[in-house]
């Protein structure tokens, strides 16, 4: 197998992103060479979402576009991760053209896999979701200077519209010194921002008889680590203690991603989830008063069975009140399997659609408004790197999460350097993205062996 050419194509979110490098960091240890493109790939892996129908289609759709390149020499084609982990059966019998599936814990047996593959060995059998994985080692596909951090794996929480625990299983923290040890490969190779994900980042340590804040206070000793993120921090588990830390702590962003799903009392009921409207406002009242200076950046959900147009509204009312810069919004997919899908009060696709639109036109009036309020800041900002359809470079301050939210283009007469952290001045806004000036530079150059762009 030394020097054969493999490549991974990764589906869906940031979570799934940590698990192809490790995957990446497997197939290195085991001697292949890693392509950049499917086209060139004599073993091709796609690393698959679940979560959603659409998310599944995606990721049919992927496979059997890659699956043509059968023809013009690729070797091996192998689906992972959520896809095959729920549906295994369906996958070996709609997808003929896969020579394995493996389910999300199977990544150390990748290189062992390929192995049996090409001696004509039967399919691998695919481990449950409960047998847990340990790599340290990644191959990084994130700009060199940030990379995000799964501190765990699997949910307990079991919303009514929700496959990821009959997908990924229960809640499972990585111990806490396998993630201290990994922050500090991370920060050796240069990273200078961790962004902590699960699928709830708050509940990290509560199985280890921990708390997240033991794990934050370990990681903001790691040399080298200049700045850490939060995302997906569930609002019952938003305590003062947690936001005490942050606003004692220089390294902490003051950026919180607490995916609320909804205003409505009713609607958070029929969802399951763990607080009522009352509870959120109260924990946004304690974002502001211990952070006031905080990013908040959340989710809706529009069109869960049973919501009325007096829920909806209040969703919206939320919205104008709160002003929040970074939100995000989806409609309710009628997922097989959970309790909302057999719920009475299904809404229209139509009426989801128009609901959709409706908030997320409330939300760009709103955020039109929050960037134009920004012009005239000085703040720090690292440079992400440039966009060459745009032909700019473009960075985030502490406000701004990559990908999610809105970018900063930077201009400067002299080189700007991608991972150079900068002091900027905000200077317009086209109401999505921002425009600044660079003013000075600010820390240290670019990682050694680090191309300046």
């Amino acid at each position: 197998m030394k020097n054969k050419k493999a490549g991974v194509v990764s589906l869906g979110c940031d979570k799934n992103r940590v698990d192809t490098e490790c995957l990446l960091a497997f197939l290195t240890e085991g001697g292949f060479t890693i392509c950049q493109t499917p086209e060139d790939c004599q073993i091709l892996i796609v690393n698959t979402c679940a979560f959603l129908n659409e998310a599944r289609a995606e990721a049919i759709d992927t496979v059997l576009e890659f699956a043509e390149l059968k023809k013009a020499g690729l070797e091996k084609l192998i689906v992972t991760g959520c896809l095959p982990q729920k549906w295994a059966e369906e996958c070996r019998e709609g997808l003929p053209e896969v020579d394995a599936f493996l389910g999300i814990n199977d990544y150390p047996r990748i290189c062992e896999i390929i192995q049996g593959l090409y001696r004509g060995d039967p399919p691998p059998v695919i481990l449950p979701p409960e047998a847990s994985f340990i790599k340290n080692e990644r191959v990084l596909t994130t700009p060199w200077h940030y990379a995000y951090l799964k501190v765990a794996d699997g949910c307990d929480n079991r919303c009514t519209y929700c496959l990821i625990p009959s997908i990924r299983g229960r809640y499972r923290s990585k111990p806490l010194p396998e993630l201290r040890k990994e922050a500090e490969n991370l920060a050796a190779g240069g990273v200078r921002e961790l962004i902590l994900v699960a699928q709830d980042t708050t509940r990290y340590g509560r199985d280890l008889g921990l708390g997240l804040t033991d794990l934050l206070q370990s990681l903001c000793g790691v040399d080298g680590i200049e700045q850490i993120r939060l995302l997906y921090c569930y609002p019952e588990l938003v305590t003062e203690e947690l936001l005490s830390f942050m606003a004692g702590q220089t390294k902490m962003a003051h950026y919180l991603d607490v995916p609320l799903q909804h205003a409505a009392d009713p609607v958070l009921r029929r969802m399951g989830r763990r607080t009522d409207a009352a509870a959120q406002e109260k924990v946004m009242e304690d974002i502001r008063r211990f952070l006031p200076d905080a990013a908040v950046r959340t989710t809706f959900m529009v069109g869960f069975p049973g919501e009325s147009e007096e829920d909806f509204e209040a969703l919206l009312d939320f919205l104008r009140r709160h002003r929040l810069q970074n939100a995000g919004f989806f409609a309710y997919s009628r997922e097989e399997g959970t309790p909302s899908f057999g719920m009475t009060g299904q809404i229209p696709e139509a009426v989801k659609a128009e609901r959709l639109a409706r908030a997320q036109e409330v939300q760009a009036g709103i955020l039109a408004d929050i960037l134009k309020g920004r012009v005239g800041q000085i703040l720090p900002v690292r440079c992400d790197g440039p966009d060459f359809a745009e032909g700019a470079f473009f960075g985030r301050s502490y406000a701004e999460a990559p990908d999610i939210d809105p970018r900063i283009r930077l201009n400067w007469d002299r080189p700007i350097e991608s991972g150079g952290l900068y002091r900027a001045e905000i200077t317009g806004t086209d109401g999505r993205d921002m425009e600044a000036n660079i003013l000075e530079e600010m820390g240290e150059p670019p990682a050694p062996g680090k191309e300046v762009l």
